[in-house]
């Protein structure tokens, strides 16, 4: 039970797979990823896609939550 807590802690929650990912695409590329400049590219590709990833995950899921609210109607 423990190692499933972890593995969804690391890869799930912790978008670790996309840390790795970017890593190989950069390291295929020919970017040292243990150079700093290569691992700011890496932190920063990795930071940009993940806040975008779960900024539009909290977005679907208030527009989810607020379709199930009527409209307010106003009375004159």
């Amino acid at each position: 039970m423990e190692q499933l807590w972890l593995f969804i802690q690391n890869q799930v929650l912790g978008m670790k797979w996309l840390n790795d990912l970017i890593g190989m695409l950069l390291t295929s590329l020919g970017l040292d990823m243990t150079s700093h400049i290569g691992g700011s590219i890496q932190f920063f590709v990795y930071d940009v896609l993940k806040i975008t990833y779960l900024l539009c995950l909290l977005i679907f899921i208030i527009s989810y939550i607020q379709s199930y609210f009527p409209p307010e109607r106003q009375l004159y």
